[in-house]
């Protein structure tokens, strides 16, 4: 029987003692940072400020638990994509985008290098990424992206043909892929955790099961109380929309995952899936997976991809139809897999900005700064996002503050009901477009596919 929901899988199988919820605000407080949201994002941010400015009274404030939203639903993937990194090419140039890409790059080492300084177990493996074509459309994609990977630096990535890549996994009907070595797995809920204990290590002061109902300069308002502090820092991704004045700021769009029952050494070996590196496609509704550290499979992908109002989930449930999707997803990639128990299954939000383009940002003159839109990459750039913010809190300029994704204004969403009208259809062109490829061969991407970008902001 497939558990549905209870936050993720993640949180099922992290074999830590269970720990009571830290205590809520309970009364009006002063800090020098506030920080709202307590996932990736706040903790890095109040982690990097206490390392760099031991005295600063750093104070993060959860609505519910810390890693409740994306950071502990995600796919566990830690690797070197950001959000809008072509788009901040055209905007500053190729240059100022190729610095952008090697941060990224030089954080899934951060990540790692911190988490053994801190002896955090978080089921860390470097197996690199692996992006794979089943189509002769998106082999010319994947050429493509290739190429442009190569031209942002990534000289070390490499691109294999149908054979090459059934050495590296045994996937059906694989037609070439591209690999890069700046990624890993993780488990994300092991991460978060001893991310928080490192804070609180620190002296961040962390309140969970309180939610900030308004943001205004230098100050975070909650049921329990104010938080005054010269600088307030929202990072709260895919729930931004339920802040006071946010509901068009991001959309918080849906990605949904399931889990296999961990499978024995012989299906592994006949997957030739041995280095458990990260598994990506080049669908326009694409995939991703990874080989966790019991031996399973956790596969994700697009549901139902945005609910109305830009409402946000309780617990994790996700659809019946969508557990059914991906576990098609799963046996047409690897038909050795058919009748596999599906143990999990949950579902989460991630920030979606409209033009598809991560930010950081500080105001000087309020006080009010905020990091995100990561559009499903933020377990590394989330980090990237907290340094970035860490230095233009304390002031001093530095590489990081220069890049480009650094003050990037975007316009809001589109009023309902536009809004949920117009993304279930770009979602919908988008496996309309993936199944046309499949059925005719074609080598060039779709019309529909092409358009559908340009309407999203994708391109």
């Amino acid at each position: 029987m497939t558990i549905n929901g209870g936050i993720s899988f993640w949180y099922a199988n992290d074999t830590a003692p269970h720990q009571p919820p830290r205590a809520p605000l309970t009364t009006d407080a002063t800090a020098d940072v506030a920080i709202v949201g307590g996932g990736y994002t706040g903790l890095w941010t109040a982690y990097y400020l206490k390392r760099a400015a031991p005295d600063l009274r750093v104070t993060v404030l959860e609505q519910k638990f810390c890693g409740y939203g994306a950071s502990g639903r995600n796919g566990g993937w830690l690797y070197n994509g950001i959000a809008g990194r072509d788009r901040y090419a055209e905007l500053h140039g190729h240059q100022a985008a190729r610095r952008l890409q090697q941060a990224m790059n030089d954080t899934v080492t951060e990540v790692i290098d911190v988490a053994a300084a801190e002896s955090i177990d978080a089921d860390i493996h470097r197996g690199g990424v692996l992006e794979v074509a089943r189509t002769p459309a998106q082999l010319t994609r994947l050429k493509a992206f290739h190429a442009g990977e190569l031209s942002f630096g990534e000289t070390d990535r490499e691109l294999y043909d149908a054979t090459e890549t059934r050495t590296r996994i045994d996937i059906a009907d694989a037609v070439g892929s591209s690999w890069t070595p700046h990624g890993a797995r993780i488990h994300p809920v092991k991460l978060l955790r001893g991310l928080a204990t490192a804070c609180e290590r620190l002296g961040v002061v962390i309140h969970e099961c309180t939610p900030v109902t308004e943001l205004a300069p230098r100050r975070a308002v909650t049921p329990y109380g104010t938080v005054r502090a010269p600088y307030v820092l929202r990072c709260t991704e895919g729930f931004t929309a339920s802040l006071k004045g946010h509901k068009r700021t991001w959309l918080p769009m849906n990605s949904s995952m399931i889990v296999t029952a961990p499978l024995p050494p012989s299906v592994w070996a006949r997957l030739n899936w041995q280095d458990a590196p990260l598994l990506g496609d080049m669908a326009h509704a694409y995939m991703y997976a990874q080989r966790t550290a019991d031996d399973r499979i956790a596969i994700g992908g697009r549901g139902v991809p945005y609910r109305f109002g830009s409402r946000t989930d309780n617990d994790g449930r996700t659809q019946p139809t969508t557990i059914a999707a991906l576990t098609t997803l799963l046996t047409t990639f690897f038909p050795l897999l058919t009748g596999t128990e599906i143990t999990h299954a949950w579902s989460g939000v991630l920030g979606v900005p409209r033009d598809w383009c991560a930010t950081v940002t500080l105001d000087a003159a309020t006080g009010l700064g905020w990091a995100g839109g990561y559009v499903g990459s933020g377990v590394a750039t989330a980090n990237l996002a907290a340094r970035t913010l860490r230095d233009l809190v304390l002031g001093d300029p530095t590489d990081l503050t220069t890049l480009p994704w650094v003050h990037h204004r975007v316009r809001r969403w589109e009023p309902e009901p536009l809004r949920w009208l117009g993304v279930h259809a770009l979602y919908a062109a988008y496996r309309t477009a993936d199944r046309h490829e499949a059925k005719t061969h074609t080598p060039n991407t779709t019309p529909l596919a092409h358009l559908a970008n340009r309407i999203s902001g994708r391109t």
